[in-house]
Order: structure tokens, then C-alpha cells, then sequence
């Protein structure tokens, strides 16, 4: 018997932990889970950090070479002159380094040997004995002064300790000249210094507030770095950031590492780590508690089952107890009502040891509620003489309520007198028991019904939008590779990929709840307007598919897309505002199965794609044509982002002429492509994709540098120029780092001058186009009007923006040979511009006769081919010397 327990209580131990094993996996998951969490936090901190420093030092990168080429270059300017005034003598040179050290820059000194022996110095104070010093005869110089000599390239060496104070770069320049038979001869050498705490300091090295900590070391030839020069050596040890600076000849290396190391924690991680604890306790809780559930639920069926064992036992010990003990045993007298109740029933009814006991006092005890059928029963058994078999409450003495089970059989004894005599047992223990079995049972049900109810809703959620209820991204992958498994039967399918068109207005203006509505109303409107066959989705911030498998021809898809947006414009109204936005669609049909549904899809957000570029609100079918022309477009797209890269966006420069003088009396610089494979390629051929890109403003910062950097080679070849415009884009208009340029530059008021587009002004920032300019004018930049008279610029504009001069369009200049009515037109523009004090420029001067006739007209500046086309840097000072226009001018007179 022992050994019989001891196997029911390991059955019922293996029983309960089969159904805790799945909790345990569950927390093992959980803590899985919840490691592998924290460790992504970490590694995620730590690419953080290192982007953070990535970037502090990319700016001080750019700032420390752009210093340097920044001062290369000023000192080129003083070669270029030296090249073409060989006998310069020390007040020409001091007068041209003046200049230079105007402008901003980190230079020391500057020298200049012919022949390889200095005789000009600047600032000459301090520098005389410089003056007569032959780098042929110094061992520490010689060599860099004949690599100069023997290159005929710029050489960069150093750092390099100055003799008066501090460290520097040396920076040689050959300087080569022109022979009167042909040919070009090494003149010498010009030398710049360029101080290294000055570019230190105009790197950022030394700001307030720096995360970093910085080195930085020459690269030797063979590709290994030297000792570093600035920071602690250390840092190169310590997994830095690093980046080259590359100068003339030389390259450094530049790297840096957080203050404080890279093993820094994150700063919420403890934050990070309770939420993911939180979030891993409310997911294993319910697992727990599901399993703790599901084993006492088991223990009840099998404490059900022993008892039902031990019941069956009980049952045939009393039969074998009836016999041989008569224990809990009643017999009744039918004839005469006589009761005889044994001690065990006297017990089980709570009465009195001694006394007569008849029908009545039995019917007395009864329950109530029981009577009445305790009743019928004992009289049907008395009446059909079968056996008396029931169960029925009694109300004991002290008011406890008590469960007896009753068994009961007729005889007759030796007298021939019918009795009925019976057991009664108490089943109150086995009543309460199979009670509370039942309402475990049905407990059990309602959580399993709760559990396949929670099922069914979260494997819903998963596959739907929660604001639009609408199937996700993840529901429609699954529609489309069931389309896929379908081709043998059905391959037909077409896709409309839907996007929103001025949503971002609305949910940046209204806020999110606006754009919530406008989404659950997109939704409805796709749902209402779609069959119920077709499958519709969002699969992201406003971005909807409809997936339709069957047969339709091309003109019934337009018509449904086109329905569809009709549907979508349809407006709403959001607290107390009229909200619409547009749909621009994108269409991918197939006919064979030879086509994937997945790259279906991609077709149609191709052809999305240039529904938008065509306008928005308005549906594009995808072709193969369209294919190509995207894929062409993308590769214009890297070729421009790679350029940018490269500095392969170069000025050219159109000069501008008085119209009465035909003097130069400014220069427009203009963008150009120097494509790697195709040349020089005009804004034509790239302007729309770099806005797409968003990079308009990078490029226009570009031009804007060598525009200033030309400039500066105007002043020292002592060409009088008075202005350099350069154009100005919409998305530069709103760069905040246009201003801190502009706040690094020591401008000549009137000097430089930005040209805006017609268009920029009336669009629905006008307010703001208004106030950017205002502050560009604060630096002494004039703002010039390009294009006008092909926009839509009112008198109420102009007043607004107060420019300094307007360019009228070309397609105006064109005609007033042949044209009164154009020449009125011009006539009435120059009239307008002198009312309010605005110069006129004239573009698209194509002959001799429009400049005449433009000059007569009133206009002050003429620019066209007639009289010069642009041209880049060098050929524009070359034309700018050579005065050849008014030699032209003079030979058609004559």
C-alpha cells in the first residue's frame, strides 16, 4: 500500500510539472531576451558615441583643412600675380600681402626668393633677416626648396618649431614665368607660414564645451603614422575615431575618443533595464499563473478520481460492514409505522439515544426544500416494491444541514409483515466535493474560452493597423506570396500603391489627432470604393496598397484609381477646420505568372514615385520606360552625391557690362558639373535631381566659396570689379549655416549679392522668405530678382523685398529687335525699377543691336554671348585683362 502511494504522489508531481515546463521556457525566453536587450543598449550607446564623436570630429576635420586650403589658396593668388610680374619688388609684394592679410586667415609670414634666395618678406618688422637667406646653402631647407623647384608642385612641411615662438606649417609655392620665345621658366619660390595655434584655435580645438579628446599625427610615406604632434598619444591606442586631412603633399591623420572612454554606460540605462524587467514580468505573470491554473485544475480530476475510487471502496466495505455490523441502519414497520434507527442513524439525525421513532419523525427532519420529493419517492418504492434508492438533505438538531444518501429494500419477516429496511449514510463531504469540482470545471472552461478569445485577438492585431483596422504591412507580404503560390491558376494581379499628398501639412499644423482623422477617413474611403474581393492595406505613416487578382482592363484600373482619388479628396472637418489632402498613385499590372507580387509591388511604387514628380494627385502605371528612367535617375542621383564628395561642382563666371561704358561692372557666378565622364555640364542637366536630393544648398554653398575665393584673385590682379552674385536656392534661403558662413566673412557692403529666383516669394512662406532676407541684408549683401517677368512677382513684392536690382528673363529680351510691344513692355519694367530705385539688368544680350537697343531703353547692365559667355576662373582673369570686348566693340564701330 506504501508503494501504491508513494507512485500516485509522483504521477501526480510528473503531472503538475508538465504543465510548468512551458513557463519555464517562457522565463527562460524572457531573460534571454531581456540580456540580449540590454547587451543591443549598450552596443547601441557605443555606436552612438561613436557617431556623436564621429561627427564633432568630421567638423573639426573640415574646419582644420579648409583652414589650410583656405590659406593655400590666398597665397596662390599672390603666385598667380608674381607669375605674371616677375620683377615685383618689396613694396609691390608688401602691398599684395597686405591685401591677403586682410581677409581672414592663420598665416605668419610670407616670403618670396627668386632663384632660390629670399628678397621680399611680409611683414617685413621682425623678418629682415630673412631677407638674403639661400635655401641651397641650409641643410634643414635645401631639400624641400629643390623638391619645390624639381616638381614644380606646391610642397607642405612641418609642423615644424618656429624660431619665433610656437609651431607652424611651411608652405612653398613655385613660381613659374612666361619666356618671350615660349616656353616657361622657375622663377622661385614663395613661402607662406602658416600658424598652428591660430588654426588650432580655428578648427575648435580649444571651444568650451568639447566632448572629445583629440590627436593628431603625420602620416609618413609608407603609410605609417608619426608621432603625434598634438594630444596624448594615447588616444590613437584607444579604438579612436579617425579621419585623414589631406594639404598640398602632406596627410595627417586626426583622431579622437569621448571624454570620460568609451566604456561609459548609457545614461538611462537603468531606466531602460526597469522598463524591460517591468515589461518581462508582465509577460511571464500570466504564463505563470496560466500554468498554476492548469495544474490545480489537474489535481482536482485526479482528487475526483481517488475519491470516486475511494467512494467504490467505501461502498463495498459497508456492504460487508451492513452485514456483519448493521452500522447506519434503518427498518421500518410498514403495517404499523414503527421505526428503528440504529446509533449511526440516531447520529446522522441528531436525536435523543432512547425513544420511539415512527415515519414522522424521519418526514420532520427532512429539509424543506426536500420534502415534498423525499416523499413521492419513499412512497413510489413502498407502492412498486423496488428498491429505495435516493438522496436528500436533513436538518440536524443544532441546525447544521446535512446530505444523506439512502438505500432501502423490501422484505418480509417471519411473521409475514412488510418492512422496508435500508442504510443512510452522510455524502455532506462527497456533495461539497463534486460542488466545488464542478465549479472548477466551468472556471477552468471560461479561462480556456478567455485564453482562445486573447489568442484570436492579438493573432489580429498582428496582422491589422490599430487606427485604421485596415491589414498591415505584415497581412499584405502574406496576401502576396498567397498570389505568388496561386499563379498556376489565377496569374493575374494588379497593385495601386497610394500615397498622401500635403498629409505633413495637416499633421504638422493640426497636430497628430488631425492626421489620425484624415487616415481613418482615407481608409473608409479606399474600403467604400473597393470591391470586396480586393485587398486593401496601409503599410505605413500614409502610404496605402489595394491589391486586386483578377482580370480588369487598363482603362477600368484609371477608372478606379482615379475614383479612388476623387474618394480621398473628399475633406473632413477637425475641430472646427476643413482638412483634404490629395493621392498620388502608382499602378503594376501583370498577365503572366512570370512576375513576383513582391516585385509587383515595387514596380508600383516606382511608378508612384513619378506620379509625384509629375505634379501629385494623379496616377502613373508603370512601364519599362519608366524602369529605365529611374534607374538613370538614381544613377545621376549617386553620381551627384559622389561629386559632392569630390568638389567636382565648379563656378563659372559670366561677366555683366554697363550698359553705356561696356565696362565689367559685375560678375554672376554660376553652378557647373565637372562630371567625371562627361564633362561640364550645365544646371540642366542636374538642378531637379539635386532637389530632389535636397542638396541644392550644398552646391550653392560651393560656388558661394570660389565666387569669394575668385574674388579675392580680382583684388590681387587689381581688377576692379564691383560685385559677385551668386545664386541663391529656396532650400539655402532657409540653411542656418548660410548665416554662419556669412558671420565668418569680412564683406565689402555691396560687394556680393545673392539672386533669388522670382518664385521664391510667393510661395506659402512668404513671411519667412521676408525675415531671411532681411537678415541677409544685415551683412552688406544686395538681393537681385532673377528671371523676372516669367513669374508672378507683384508691385506689392518687390515693395516687401526691397531689392537692389532686377534681371529681366531672356525670353523678354529676345524679341524687341522685331517687337514694339516687347520694347513697351521692358521700357514700363525699367520705369517700375526707377520709381523704386531698383537697377535693371538685362539677360540675354544675343547681339550688338540688343545691347543697343536695351541701353537706349533705360536698362544699367547688359550680360549675354554678345558679350561674353561664361567661363571659369582663369579664363575670365586672362579676359578681364585683355579688355576684348571693347576691342570688338571698337572694330564694329569702325
Amino acid at each position: 500500500m506504501g508503494r501504491g502511494s508513494g507512485r500516485r504522489g509522483w504521477g501526480a508531481l510528473s503531472a503538475a510539472l508538465q504543465y510548468y515546463i512551458p513557463a519555464v521556457i517562457v522565463v527562460a525566453a524572457v531573460a534571454i531576451a531581456l540580456l540580449y536587450a540590454d547587451h543591443q543598449k549598450n552596443r547601441l550607446h557605443q555606436e552612438n558615441l561613436r557617431n556623436g564623436v564621429a561627427e564633432q570630429l568630421g567638423l573639426i576635420r573640415a574646419r582644420l583643412e579648409g583652414g589650410i586650403n583656405a590659406n593655400i589658396q590666398l597665397v596662390q593668388g599672390m603666385v598667380a600675380v608674381i607669375e605674371t610680374e616677375p620683377k615685383i619688388d618689396q613694396t609691390r609684394f608688401s602691398a599684395l600681402a597686405r591685401r591677403i592679410f586682410d581677409t581672414p586667415h592663420q598665416l605668419r609670414n610670407l616670403a618670396a626668393a627668386p632663384d632660390l634666395v629670399i628678397r621680399m618678406a611680409y611683414p617685413l618688422t621682425g623678418n629682415e633677416r630673412l631677407i638674403g637667406f639661400d635655401y641651397r646653402t641650409s641643410e634643414a631647407q635645401r631639400k624641400a626648396a629643390l623638391l619645390v623647384q624639381e616638381s614644380g608642385r606646391l610642397v607642405v612641411t612641418g609642423p615644424v618649431d618656429l624660431v619665433q615662438g610656437g609651431r607652424g606649417l611651411i608652405a612653398r609655392y613655385p613660381v613659374v614665368v612666361g619666356k618671350s620665345k615660349g616656353g616657361r621658366d622657375f622663377w622661385g619660390l614663395v613661402a607662406a607660414v602658416i600658424d598652428l595655434d591660430k588654426l588650432y584655435a580655428y578648427g575648435g580645438l580649444d571651444a568650451d564645451g568639447l566632448g572629445i579628446d583629440v590627436a593628431i599625427a603625420s602620416r609618413i610615406k609608407d603609410g605609417k603614422l608619426g608621432k603625434p604632434f598634438y594630444g596624448d598619444p594615447a588616444i590613437f591606442e584607444d579604438s579612436p575615431v579617425g579621419m585623414p586631412i589631406n594639404f598640398g603633399n602632406e596627410s595627417w591623420e586626426i583622431v579622437a575618443t569621448p571624454k570620460g572612454g568609451w566604456s561609459q554606460p548609457a545614461p538611462d540605462l537603468w531606466v531602460s533595464r526597469f522598463l524591460m524587467i517591468l515589461v518581462g514580468t508582465m509577460i511571464v505573470a500570466p504564463v505563470a499563473w496560466i500554468a498554476r491554473l492548469l495544474s490545480e485544475r489537474q489535481a482536482n480530476i485526479a482528487a475526483l478520481r481517488q475519491r470516486e475510487e475511494e467512494l467504490r471502496a467505501i461502498s463495498h466495505r459497508l456492504e460487508i460492514a451492513l452485514e456483519a455490523s448493521r452500522i447506519g441502519v434503518w427498518e421500518l414497520d410498514i403495517g404499523s409505522g414503527q421505526l428503528h434507527w440504529d446509533a449511526r442513524m440516531r447520529q446522522l439525525y441528531s436525536v435523543e439515544r432512547d425513544g420511539v421513532y415512527t415515519y414522522e419523525t424521519w418526514r420532520n427532519a427532512l429539509h424543506p426544500d426536500d420534502l415534498e420529493e423525499a416523499e413521492r419517492v419513499f412512497a413510489r418504492a413502498l407502492e412498486s416494491g423496488k428498491d429505495y434508492v435516493t438522496e436528500f438533505r436533513v436538518m440536524a438538531a443544532n441546525g447544521e444541514v446535512r446530505h444523506i444518501r439512502a438505500f432501502g429494500t423490501t422484505y418480509r419477516d417471519s411473521h409475514f409483515r412488510k418492512k422496508l429496511v435500508g442504510v443512510n449514510w452522510n455524502v455532506t463531504a462527497d456533495v461539497r466535493l463534486q460542488q466545488e469540482l464542478r465549479e472548477a470545471k466551468l472556471q477552468a472552461e471560461l479561462q480556456n474560452l478567455e485564453l482562445e478569445e486573447a489568442r484570436q485577438h492579438m493573432e489580429h492585431n498582428s496582422l491589422h493597423d490599430a487606427l485604421t483596422n485596415l491589414p498591415n504591412r505584415r497581412y499584405l507580404d502574406q496576401h502576396l506570396m498567397r498570389l505568388d503560390a496561386e499563379t498556376a491558376t489565377k496569374a493575374s494581379a494588379t497593385v495601386l500603391h497610394i500615397d498622401l499628398d500635403r498629409f505633413k501639412d495637416i499633421n504638422d499644423t493640426l497636430g497628430h489627432g488631425a492626421g489620425d482623422a484624415i487616415l481613418r477617413h482615407v481608409a473608409g474611403k479606399l474600403s467604400e470604393n473597393t470591391r470586396f474581393e480586393d485587398f486593401v492595406a496601409r503599410i505605413g505613416g500614409d502610404e496605402f496598397v489595394v491589391v486586386c487578382a483578377d482580370t480588369m482592363t487598363d482603362s477600368e484600373y484609371g477608372d478606379l484609381a482615379r475614383r479612388l482619388i476623387d474618394a480621398v479628396n473628399t475633406p473632413i472637418t477637425y475641430a472646427g477646420h476643413e482638412c483634404r489632402v490629395g493621392a498620388s498613385i502608382g499602378i503594376a499590372m501583370r498577365e503572366k505568372g512570370d512576375v513576383r507580387a513582391e516585385q509587383l509591388l515595387v514596380n508600383a511604387d516606382i511608378a508612384l514615385y513619378e506620379a509625384k514628380r509629375h505634379g501629385r494627385n494623379r496616377v502613373e502605371r508603370y512601364t519599362d520606360h519608366l524602369k529605365s528612367l529611374t534607374i538613370n535617375t538614381k544613377k545621376t542621383a549617386d553620381a551627384i552625391l559622389r561629386s559632392l564628395e569630390q568638389n567636382d561642382f565648379i563656378a563659372y563666371f559670366q561677366p555683366q557690362f554697363d550698359a553705356n561704358t561696356l565696362e565689367i561692372n559685375g560678375v554672376e557666378a554660376l553652378a557647373r558639373w565637372d562630371h567625371p565622364d562627361e564633362g561640364i555640364l550645365g544646371p540642366d542637366r542636374f538642378l531637379k535631381i539635386a532637389e530632389s536630393l535636397n542638396v541644392v544648398s550644398q552646391i550653392d554653398a560651393a560656388i558661394l566659396d570660389q565666387a569669394l575665393l575668385q574674388r579675392t584673385r580680382w583684388l590681387a590682379n587689381d581688377l576692379a570689379i564691383g560685385r559677385v552674385s551668386v545664386n541663391i536656392s529656396a532650400q539655402r534661403l532657409f540653411d542656418e549655416s548660410l548665416l554662419q558662413r556669412l558671420d565668418q566673412l569680412d564683406l565689402v557692403p555691396g560687394s556680393l549679392s545673392f539672386e533669388l529666383l522670382e518664385s521664391i516669394s510667393f510661395d506659402d512662406k512668404g513671411a519667412a522668405v521676408t525675415s531671411s532676407i532681411e537678415r541677409i541684408k544685415a551683412y552688406g549683401i544686395d538681393i537681385e530678382i532673377d528671371d523676372f517677368g516669367t513669374g508672378y512677382a507683384s508691385i506689392l513684392s518687390l515693395l516687401k523685398l526691397s531689392p537692389r536690382r532686377l534681371k529681366i528673363d531672356r525670353q523678354l529680351t529676345a524679341p524687341i529687335i522685331a517687337s514694339s510691344a516687347q520694347r513697351r513692355l521692358i521700357s514700363s519694367i525699367v520705369d517700375i525699377g526707377r520709381s523704386l530705385g531698383i537697377e535693371i539688368v538685362a539677360e540675354g544680350v544675343e547681339t550688338m543691336n540688343h545691347a543697343s537697343i536695351l541701353r537706349d531703353l533705360g536698362c544699367q547692365t547688359l550680360q549675354g554671348y554678345a558679350l561674353a559667355r561664361p567661363m571659369d576662373g582663369n579664363a575670365f582673369i586672362d579676359f578681364a585683362r585683355n579688355r576684348s570686348w571693347l576691342k570688338r566693340k571698337t572694330a564694329e564701330a569702325v
